[in-house]
């Protein structure tokens, strides 16, 4: 299987399936002297573990993180940092009815298609819990960030119908928030709106954004690997992503020109601007302000009502998919969105110091 790599010199490569022996990642380029440890990450980790709320599944997983090599004495020693999180609580034969199924929603028929064969236990490589690799990856490029001072907070803005006006944020409330909503008021009525999904066997999805402050003007290629396209690809390569914008997104076709441009000033002796439509890039690359975008996150697709299906007899029957699922996946994906825009800026800072002869003078000279 080709695709499990993302990234040019801040690489992570995740392995490992939803109910085999763990899942891993492997973060390679990681510059040395970060100080890192086993902690650092869990925190990450445990912001995506299941069973923490009535809106997420009830399988137990500890998801404590195992560092296994490229950390010596509390720092990075440069060489590739191997993690692994050992799955504990399979439950294969919930997945039994399905295995000759093919769940509206999911993997199951386009696996088959592609290999011949798919392990139908929880889903494999298309299980939610692939994401760990990415969030423990994510973890690390997060840190790197914030040692620079750069900063990358995502939150839920919406859920259902329930979307959160930009004026009315209050991130205070976000680590108390089960639905990492900024806005309590908001939060009681989406889950006034799941607790209703529930009651009829059905699911909802969301809209997460994610801001990132503090990143300098210039990052990112003008071509091919432009910041807003590596944005892109990281957020849509997660499977419950069926939607990206970045700034005024999809609405911005509906402004004129001179609604949507974001006009140059001077603030305090610096360059600015006076809005950001744009969402934080220009041509490609950061223009200095904040880089902000939005993930649309689907329903999730096991769910016990019934649907209509094929099996893989080629005959068409009734489903009711059985087993521990969240009735939202959107709380527990914020921290995987944060992990993926933190993975493609950690990457483009590495990749810009060769940009000009005076970045390679500055660590050279």
């Amino acid at each position: 299987m080709a695709g499990s790599s993302f990234g040019t010199l801040f690489q992570i490569t995740t392995w490992g399936e939803s109910h085999g022996a763990g899942i891993g990642v492997v973060v390679d380029g990681c510059p040395a002297g970060l100080s890192l440890s086993s902690s650092d990450i869990q925190v990450f980790l445990n912001r995506r573990k299941p069973g923490q709320t009535s809106y997420s599944t009830m399988r137990k997983e500890a998801d404590e993180v195992e560092i296994l090599s490229g950390v010596f004495e509390g720092h990075t020693t440069g060489v590739p940092i191997s993690m692994l999180v050992r799955n504990q609580d399979q439950r294969s034969h919930d997945y039994t009815q399905i295995k000759s199924c093919y769940r509206p929603g999911h993997a199951d028929y386009t696996f088959d298609a592609k290999y011949g064969c798919r392990d139908y236990r929880g889903g494999g490589r298309s299980s939610g819990r692939e994401t760990i690799g990415r969030v423990a990856g994510g973890a690390i490029a997060s840190l790197l960030l914030k040692s620079l001072g750069i900063h990358v907070q995502a939150y839920t803005k919406a859920i259902g119908p329930y979307t959160i006006p930009e004026e009315e944020y209050d991130f205070s409330v976000l680590k108390k928030d089960p639905l990492c909503m900024p806005h309590l008021g908001y939060s009681e009525k989406a889950q006034a709106y799941l607790k209703t999904c529930m009651e009829q066997k059905d699911s909802a999805g969301g809209i997460i954004e994610c801001q990132i402050t503090g990143l300098p003007a210039g990052i990112g290629e003008p071509v091919f690997d432009k910041l807003d396209a590596l944005l892109a690809q990281a957020v849509l390569s997660v499977g419950a992503v069926k939607g990206f914008e970045i700034g005024d997104g999809f609405a911005a076709a509906k402004a004129k020109g001179t609604e949507n441009n974001d006009a140059f000033c001077i603030q305090n002796g610096q360059l600015a601007k006076q809005t950001n439509h744009s969402g934080g890039t220009l041509g490609g690359m950061s223009d200095g302000s904040t880089v902000c975008f939005r993930a649309a996150i689907k329903p999730t697709p096991s769910i016990s009502s019934v649907q209509h299906t094929v099996n893989t007899f080629m005959e068409e029957v009734e489903l009711s998919v059985k087993g521990r699922h969240d009735p939202i996946i959107v709380p527990r994906a914020v921290v995987v969105i944060e992990s993926m825009a933190a993975l493609t800026v950690a990457d483009l800072l590495l990749r810009n110091m060769s940009a000009t002869m005076d970045n390679l003078r500055r660590i050279y000279q």
